[in-house]
C-alpha cells in the first residue's frame, strides 16, 4: 500500500527543512491518492519540474518500495512561466493534484527518481 499524498507531502516538507532548504505545499490535493509535483526553484530563476513517474516503473523493478513513490523529470532547469503553464495544464486534467514547491540545490535523495 502507497503511503497516503498528505503524509508523503506533509514528511517530504519537513525533511527539505531539516537539511537547511525551503519547502512549502502550493497547493493540496487528494489526501489520500492526489498525484504529486515538486518544483524544484533554483537561485538563478529556472526551475525543474518533478511529475509522477508512470506505473511501468514500479512493475519492473522488484525491489521497488512498494509504500514509496517515484517521480521523473517533467521539465529540467526551464524558466516558471513554463512550470507554471504545465500545472495549469495538468491541473484541468486533475484537479486534485498536489504542487510542492522546493528551494535546494539538488535533490540527493529526497525524492526517487526513476530511471528514464
Amino acid at each position: 500500500m502507497r503511503l497516503r499524498s498528505d503524509i508523503f507531502a506533509s514528511a517530504l516538507v519537513r525533511r527539505v527543512f531539516s537539511d537547511g532548504g525551503f519547502a512549502a505545499i502550493e497547493r493540496k490535493g487528494a489526501e489520500q491518492a492526489g498525484a504529486i509535483f515538486i518544483r524544484q526553484r533554483f537561485r538563478d530563476g529556472l526551475e525543474t519540474l518533478y511529475g509522477p513517474a508512470p506505473q511501468s516503473y514500479f512493475a519492473e523493478d522488484e525491489d521497488a518500495d512498494p509504500g514509496g513513490r517515484r517521480f521523473e523529470v517533467r521539465l529540467d532547469r526551464v524558466e516558471a512561466d513554463t512550470v507554471a503553464e504545465t500545472i495549469a495544464r495538468e491541473s484541468k486534467w486533475d484537479g486534485d493534484l498536489w504542487l510542492i514547491e522546493i528551494e535546494v540545490d539538488a535533490i540527493g535523495d529526497l525524492i526517487e527518481l526513476a530511471d528514464g
